[in-house]
Order: C-alpha cells, then sequence, then structure tokens
C-alpha cells in the first residue's frame, strides 16, 4: 500500500543504523581438539608407514553398540554406548615385531595428569611388554609444540607408585626420560626411527 503526502511535505526516512564492528571469532583449542590434533597427525603417519610398506599400524576403533538410528535424513546414530572399555589407540606389526601405544596430549606446560590414563591401559599396556610385544606412548606437550615417545614400562610403573587422583607426571621427567620426535611433512610425525634405535637395536 502507497501512503500519498500533501505537497511539499517529504515521507519520512528511518534514520541509518550504525554498524556493529565485528568481533573477531577466538580459536578455543578445547582438551577434544588437542586430541584430534595429534590424532590427525598419528594417523596421516601411520598412513604415510603403510602406503611405503614400512610398517602396518592402525588406529583401534572403540566398539560401540548402536541402540537408535534415525533414518529420516539418511542414517543417524542417535544412541548407543560403549560396549567394553577401551584400550590403547594404535596396535601394528614392524619389522615383524608386535607394537603397541597410547597418545595423548597435556595443555601444561609442566606436567600430564595421570587421570589421563586409565587403568586398563596400563594393564593392557603391562600384558604387551610381558608377551614381548613394543610398547610405548606418544605423549604431546601442545604448549611447547613438542612430542615425545616414551618407553610404557616407565609410564607404567610411575603410574602404579602414585595416587592417580592428584599425581601428574612432570613434563622434565617426560624429556628425560622420553625422545623427541622428529615433525615434517611425510610423515608428520616420524616415529619409527626411535622405535629402530630403542627396540631394534
Amino acid at each position: 500500500m502507497t501512503i500519498k503526502y500533501p505537497a511539499g511535505v517529504k515521507a519520512p526516512t528511518a534514520p541509518l543504523k550504525a554498524k556493529k564492528p565485528v568481533k573477531a571469532k577466538k580459536h578455543i583449542l578445547s582438551a577434544a581438539n588437542r586430541g584430534m590434533v595429534l590424532e590427525n597427525e598419528l594417523n596421516d603417519s601411520c598412513l604415510y608407514y603403510r602406503e611405503k610398506g614400512m610398517a602396518l599400524i592402525y588406529k583401534r576403533p572403540t566398539p560401540i553398540n548402536i541402540v537408535k538410528v534415525d533414518y529420516s535424513h539418511g542414517a543417524t546414530i542417535t544412541q548407543a554406548y560403549f560396549e567394553t572399555q577401551s584400550t590403547t589407540d594404535y596396535n601394528g606389526v614392524y619389522k615383524g615385531k608386535y607394537l603397541d601405544f597410547e597418545a595423548k596430549s597435556t595443555k601444561s606446560k609442566t606436567s600430564l595428569p595421570l587421570n589421563n590414563i586409565a587403568p586398563q591401559q596400563v594393564d593392557h599396556l603391562e600384558e604387551v611388554i610381558r608377551q614381548g610385544g613394543i610398547a610405548f606412548f606418544i605423549i604431546s606437550i601442545d604448549l611447547l609444540h613438542e612430542v615425545y615417545l616414551i618407553d610404557a614400562k616407565y609410564i607404567c610403573e610411575f603410574y602404579r607408585s602414585k595416587p592417580r587422583a592428584s599425581a601428574s607426571i612432570p613434563v622434565s621427567e617426560i624429556k628425560e626420560k622420553g625422545h623427541l620426535i622428529k615433525e615434517g611433512y611425510h610423515p608428520r610425525l616420524d616415529f619409527l626411527p626411535l622405535v629402530d634405535e630403542l627396540y631394534l637395536q
């Protein structure tokens, strides 16, 4: 509907609204995101090793039991639960030896809390060692941009000797007992040379 105004009277105009400045979005690095960065880098490295025929190492899938699926927009899992407690993140074969390892990240510059490590992971890695396999942890100290390979035996012994609710592994000990992993493009985290040095000499 058009409104007609008398001659000489101008139609009112709405005042221009000042545009609000757009705030830059801050990228928040959550614990889950930190873990995913390390996982993605390790997945890429293991894929590189497999494609080059150097080692057969895979990310171990987490066993889940699906309860409900929504098929209205494709198959989407809406309800599920973990069937069993997961053990470690990665396992495989390298130069005829079974290897098994867990990947952990910490946002602290000073420590890795022991409550980041599950009891069943320690039990599993101790059994791998008893069976003659290669077992280790890969630990990312995110704020220092450093990733270390450290023997599982050391971590398991430390874990057994401390009250988990309050204890942490100092970063100084991770640096002393562990070995800095060389970072590059392909593979992103080249940890096999350390496996050679530490376990296959």
